[in-house]
């Protein structure tokens, strides 16, 4: 059964509210979007979560013009780009967790340290390089950055998780965020080493829909 935009409303307001509760956001620094037919459903800006009705959801069309009470999160430009660059994703969540700000404040990629790097879509994942938020800039690198993958971080900001569902796309999240912070741990012990290429492939393979998936 096909799930109505007031539903899908809900749960972005839910998946808010979870975000922050699972440490992988502060205050309203993040942002969430779901698609709903042929247009997208965007978290509104400045607004603290623990506020948010489903009425504040904004309706943004695929030309970038907006429907709603609020005004869209200022990274609206990002989650409409990736829905149009990517048809198989119904959602994306942005956010900045601790561990994976910090990676990506040095700029770096989060290499196959562990074989779970592999629910990203691939060996490693990658870090956009920075540019101002909310411009097309940043979608442009965004974009890029999410060729054959499903969650890549933001240079000097934070990450985009996609997913099939919003669930999905909040899953990944924490499991980058997680990534992230081994990633970070490995760092102070050394250079850290990475499975070769050839096993994230087996990997891959073994996995196949290996995730959450509701």
């Amino acid at each position: 059964m096909e799930t109505t935009e007031l539903e899908k409303r809900r749960a972005i307001v839910a998946a808010c509210l979870e975000m922050n509760r699972l440490g992988i956001n502060q205050g309203t620094s993040g942002n969430i979007s779901v698609r709903h037919e042929d247009y997208v459903l965007i978290t509104p800006t400045s607004t603290p979560y623990e506020t948010l009705t489903a009425s504040d959801i904004v309706k943004l069309n695929m030309d970038g013009t907006t429907e709603g009470l609020l005004q869209a999160s200022s990274e609206w430009r990002f989650h409409r780009d990736i829905m149009a660059a990517k048809p198989e994703v119904n959602a994306i969540v942005h956010s900045h967790p601790i561990y994976s700000t910090m990676i990506a404040i040095m700029g770096l990629d989060i290499p196959a340290i562990h074989y779970m790097v592999a629910v990203a879509g691939g060996s490693d994942i990658k870090c956009a390089p920075y540019a101002t938020f909310g411009t097309s800039e940043l979608s442009e690198n965004a974009v890029k950055a999410l060729e054959n993958r499903k969650a890549c971080l933001l240079e000097h900001h934070g990450i985009i998780a996609v997913g099939t569902s919003l669930s999905n796309a909040l899953w990944l999240s924490v499991e980058v965020e997680t990534l992230a912070r081994q990633y970070h741990g490995t760092l102070q012990l050394g250079q850290a080493r990475v499975l070769p290429p050839d096993e994230i492939s087996r990997v891959l393979e073994k996995m196949g829909t290996y995730g959450h998936n509701k």
